[in-house]
């Protein structure tokens, strides 16, 4: 059985960075590795950036931005790469620039295409680096092959945010990839890409590449889906606001999920489904230190003494309340109420009933003033802003005794406007200013996991 291992843009930011990662993977040779990377760290935002500029009219300006893009391959080849491996990329090099030259030419030209070429435009930096990597593990004597992860992820037309079409996935990915592994070869794809039935290229969305990953494992069943990223693991909290915060071992895949959604970094939300699906582990590693196990996360979680196993939290949070009589023993209210949010295609995060009320928090708020607009038709609306969630997770919380005493026995002299627990049996979340949350994340931190060394 195969693993997956997916690199993200700072494990491929340059040439030591690729050299490391030609290490790791030929330490897993034996385990039959699918490779899957990202961008050169920085090259989706060039490449965004030029489309922006070509969209002025400006298409030598949008191409001349790109000018560092090709530095950063053309160095990283030189340094890792000898003839003739070197002269055939830099010949794939010089296709690539020539074919986003025509392409932010169509930008400039084609106001109505934009969505699918600026897909087409952004897919060359999972290419570039997919055809660097797999040429320089054949410099070092690992047997490996560019595959395009186009002819394998078939997807939907929605340029930018693209569904996976399963059935035509399959069997790309069967086609493509199996007779590949079977020979011992190392398949090297970019992540982020697929395309449409009819070949159009198309992205799965910013953080796709971990999807890629995970749609890989699903698609031929492999044993370990290996994300390597520039920290060890899942960690009890942001290191940003916790520097001690430590890696934590194991968590079941609901408990990655909480934290994803609530503002963990290292997974991307949509990671865990695939995972699910077929019940594949997914580890969590650092490419910066290949000796540390990293965290796993797996169909089942283990509950810890202390219980909790990690806090997350989200900032830029706004939070809306509706008061109504009419809420009192009425029935429909509720749904009239999110039928607004559905109108208006925004998500809820955390909500909050009482007899007469209900409090929600949204992250995305950019259709805040229409929604207040429809809601002021059922009740009295008061919105804050600048609010933070707050998320702490763990196996077993529901059924262990003074968990939630304990976390808001620490911060007594905080305002907390929104609490939810008992939806799920592994979290319980509330809200606070967002002025206050590194201030609340590092007290629950020293709660539950034990203050800082020398403090």
């Amino acid at each position: 059985m195969a693993i997956i291992m997916k690199f993200g843009g700072t494990s491929v930011a340059d040439a030591a960075a690729f050299e490391n990662v030609a290490r790791i993977v030929a330490s897993e040779h034996k385990a039959a590795p699918v490779v899957v990377v990202s961008a050169m760290s920085g090259v989706t935002d060039s490449l965004l950036n030029a489309t922006s500029i070509a969209a002025s009219s400006d298409a030598e300006q949008a191409f001349a931005s790109l000018e560092t893009v090709f530095k950063r391959h053309d160095a990283a080849a030189h340094e890792l790469l000898s003839n003739p491996r070197r002269e055939e990329f830099l010949r794939q090099l010089r296709e690539a620039a020539d074919q986003l030259a025509e392409l932010l030419r169509q930008f400039a030209a084609k106001p109505a295409e934009r969505k699918a070429l600026q897909d087409a435009v952004v897919s060359y930096g999972e290419i570039l680096s997919s055809t660097l990597l797999a040429a320089v593990l054949n410099q070092r004597d690992v047997e490996a092959r560019q595959v395009d992860a186009r002819r394998c992820i078939i997807t939907d037309d929605e340029h930018t945010a693209a569904a996976p079409l399963m059935i035509e996935s399959t069997t790309g990915t069967q086609n493509e990839l199996r007779p590949v592994i079977e020979d011992r070869i190392v398949p090297v794809l970019g992540g982020f890409i697929g395309a449409t039935k009819q070949g159009a290229t198309t992205t799965l969305g910013r953080g796709g590449s971990d999807y890629t990953a995970a749609l890989f494992g699903a698609l031929i069943g492999a044993s370990e889906i290996q994300i390597w990223t520039d920290v060890t693991g899942v960690l009890t909290a942001d290191p940003r606001v916790v520097p001690h915060a430590h890696t934590v071992e194991s968590l079941s895949y609901g408990e990655a999920a909480e934290l994803a959604y609530f503002g963990a970094k290292v997974l991307h939300p949509k990671t865990i489904h695939p995972a699910i699906v077929s019940a594949i582990p997914v580890r969590i590693c650092n490419s910066r230190m290949p000796e540390e196990q990293g965290t796993v996360v797996g169909p089942l979680g283990k509950t810890i003494p202390r219980t909790i196993k990690a806090i997350a939290h989200k900032t830029g949070v706004t939070v809306v309340q509706i008061t109504s009589l009419r809420m009192l023993g009425a029935y429909g209210f509720l749904r009239a109420l999110f039928e607004v949010f559905d109108r208006h295609r925004t998500v809820v995060d955390v909500v909050t009933t009482s007899e007469v009320s209900v409090s929600l928090s949204l992250d995305e708020a950019s259709a805040l003033p229409a929604i207040v607009e429809e809601l002021e038709q059922l009740g009295t609306v008061k919105v804050e802003k600048k609010q933070a969630i707050i998320c702490v997770v763990g196996e077993g919380l529901r059924g262990t005794p003074g968990v939630a005493a304990r976390a808001f026995s620490t911060i007594t002299d905080i305002n907390v406007s929104l609490i939810s627990q008992g939806a799920s049996s592994i979290n319980f979340t509330f809200v606070v200013g967002e002025e206050r949350v590194k201030e609340v994340v590092t007290r629950l931190h020293e709660e539950f996991f034990g203050p800082q060394k020398g403090t």
